[in-house]
């Protein structure tokens, strides 16, 4: 991979064909990269939120059903099954799926054959997935509130679960007793990961680089 300097990997507008370039490797990244840039519709800020959120929750979770909440476009439970193909499928949903979606779909299967029927999108709400513990749940930056969501769903399943929060609601989230020597977004974050623990999770904590986003806390369970 050969990014410049000027190449800022948070930026938000889109990767796409002049970008290929920066992807010229043959490592699943850049080829990864390079078929992005050929879709044309996601922005450069996704590609990597998604990737950095995938290879670490892959480090921990091998197998099982993804399962993408609040995935937008879904490259993220895409990158899920190319890193580990025990996964048998993987499903992403969003309430509002963006129009681009089955052009970026479409584009991996045609680079990766191998991912043909196995990535199912729906459009229903959060609250009626049905999940098992087999699954592993997925998350990137769904907004606020809908992190807990996320997590309250994955533990009232006993599934594994990783999620990158943002933009953390102040007046809805739980900063416990911590606001008093936190930053509040951060006292959100810990309470989520102690909430978690109390569940029966064994909990890490993590970071992506705040490159690309400085909402970059990284929150995985897994039931004990």
């Amino acid at each position: 991979m050969s990014l410049s300097p000027t190449f800022l990997r948070g930026a938000k507008t889109r990767l796409t064909r002049h970008d290929l370039g920066r992807f010229s490797g043959e490592s699943l990244h850049d080829r990864l990269g390079g078929a992005v840039c050929e879709a044309g519709c996601l922005p450069r800020k996704e590609f990597f939120e998604s990737w950095e959120l995938a290879r670490r929750a892959r480090r921990l979770f091998r197998g099982g059903r993804v399962v993408d909440l609040a995935g937008g476009h879904g490259l993220l439970a895409h990158v899920m099954l190319l890193l580990d193909d025990s996964s048998p499928s993987a499903l992403v949903v969003d309430t509002a799926l963006p129009s681009s979606t089955h052009t970026l779909h479409e584009t991996l299967v045609k680079a990766w054959p191998r991912l043909d029927g196995r990535v199912v999108f729906s459009d229903e709400p959060i609250e009626s997935v049905v999940l098992c513990e087999q699954d592993v749940v997925v998350s990137s930056h769904a907004c606020g509130a809908l992190t807990d969501v996320v997590l309250d769903r994955a533990a009232a399943a006993r599934a594994r679960v990783a999620v990158l929060p943002c933009c953390h609601a102040i007046a809805t989230c739980d900063t416990g007793p911590l606001s008093g020597w936190l930053d509040q977004s951060l006292a959100i974050d810990a309470m989520r990961a102690v909430r978690l623990q109390a569940r029966g999770y064994r909990v890490w904590t993590q970071t992506i680089p705040g490159s690309i986003t400085p909402k970059n806390r990284l929150l995985l369970g897994q039931p004990t």
